[in-house]
């Protein structure tokens, strides 16, 4: 995943968006405003993930020939900014790191370099991501139930390496770049402190159209879950969250390493966790 340029444009346009919708409508009083800490912890399950570097590059299968095939521990944090019930501004910070070790049983073939089979490997896809998102609550009038749209930004900050055992090869892909999404969030209560909550962040289109850049790429991601939780007494609640996370990229970047700069890149993972939720509200 060779570097791409990085544009500043969707930056602005997701910048001017929430600005736009929070003109004029600040609440009166600071008694509109709440802030949410958001803490998850739990493992995550590889479903499917495939990666190629360079046209002649292996088509690889982490989770059948990479050592994906068991469970990861994984974490999420996010802040979400509620003003006067209508407009919520979330900040997201979601560590995805995957190591493994395995002994090749065919040779793989990364941006022109082969690690023969019977070779050990050590294998690092890193891929975290920071992601800032703004919702409008669309209809409030069913206090037990309510929807939210709105659009997140989400800067991808990857880095994929293959090493051998002994540390004669290595190769390793990086690259930094931002990716607009929709997002949609819906809450419903079950009974006075038991409530369901699905929320999703998605797009797929053309990334070369959405970061500026003059490499012809294809991308989507998706990244939807559905919690159960309880409130406890103000501010605490707890949930149960279970979360499909996936996406990638198909197409050809800059070449600035070895290879010709096609990429192909798909995961589908699912994760499962725990989570805890703390809210402190302005005094009026």
């Amino acid at each position: 995943m060779n570097s791409m340029k990085v544009k500043i444009i969707p930056i602005i346009l997701f910048l001017s968006v929430v600005a736009s919708s929070l003109q004029g409508q600040a609440p009166k009083d600071s008694a509109g405003l709440s802030l949410t800490g958001v803490g998850e912890l739990g493992f995550l399950a590889v479903a499917d993930h495939r990666v190629q570097f360079s046209q002649s590059g292996t088509y690889f299968d982490y989770r059948k020939r990479g050592g994906q095939d068991v469970l990861f521990p994984v974490s999420r944090l996010s802040l979400e900014l509620n003003i006067n019930d209508k407009h919520t501004i979330y900040v997201l910070y979601q560590p995805l790191r995957l190591e493994t070790e395995v002994l090749l049983t065919e040779d793989l073939v990364v941006d022109e370099m082969t690690f023969p089979a019977n070779t050990g490997v050590n294998l690092l896809y890193n891929f975290p991501f920071y992601r800032a998102s703004y919702t409008r609550t669309l209809f409030r009038d069913n206090p037990r139930f309510h929807v939210e749209l709105g659009g997140s930004l989400q800067l991808r900050n990857a880095t994929i390496s293959f090493e051998s055992k002994d540390g004669t090869q290595f190769r390793t892909n990086r690259d930094v770049g931002p990716v607009p999404a929709l997002k949609l969030r819906t809450r419903a209560y079950l009974s006075e402190n038991v409530f369901t909550e699905l929320e999703a962040d998605g797009i797929y289109a053309p990334v070369s159209y959405l970061n500026g850049s003059d490499n012809e790429v294809v991308g989507a991601i998706l990244d939807a879950s559905l919690r159960t939780g309880y409130e406890f007494d103000a501010p605490v609640s707890a949930f149960l969250n279970l979360r499909y996370l996936g996406g990638g990229a198909v197409g050809t970047s800059e070449v600035n390493g070895p290879g010709d700069g096609y990429v192909r890149n798909w995961l589908h993972f699912a994760t499962v966790t725990v989570g805890f939720a703390y809210t402190l509200r302005a005094e009026g």
